[in-house]
């Protein structure tokens, strides 16, 4: 019920797709994301949101930068993960989910994607 409301309120601003799992991926200002449900115990669903920032940043500064707060979004944890081809950034943010409309859940999906989108603006240029 929760992906589904979920879906619906980032239709409001994207185009979503529901992958064969029921995951939703979208697109935002050039970072990848994907919603998942799950439920932690009965009556706590909860939805985790994850966003890829950048991969394969050479910048040997990238892990001090989001340390320091790059992008300076209140929502989510910034992950920085070094792969073959350089830096991988990432932002996190679960939530139960219980009692969301998809007006509020919208709302709070896109402080998310708003502060990945602005750490990939400062991280990518």
């Amino acid at each position: 019920m929760s992906l589904e409301i979920a879906r619906k309120a980032l239709e409001r601003y994207h185009d979503v797709e529901v992958d064969a799992d029921g995951a939703l991926t979208f697109a935002h200002g050039g970072v990848l994301c994907v919603v998942q449900g799950t439920e932690l115990e009965e009556g706590l669903p909860v939805l985790n949101l994850t966003c890829i920032v950048a991969w394969d940043l050479t910048d040997d500064d990238i892990p001090a930068r989001v340390a320091l707060g790059v992008g300076e979004g209140l929502f989510g944890t910034p992950r920085v993960i070094e792969g073959e081809r350089g830096w991988d950034v990432t932002l996190r943010y679960a939530f139960p989910s219980v009692g969301l409309e998809e007006g509020p859940m919208g709302t709070l999906l896109m402080l998310v994607v708003s502060s990945a989108s602005s750490m990939r603006a400062e991280l990518v240029d």
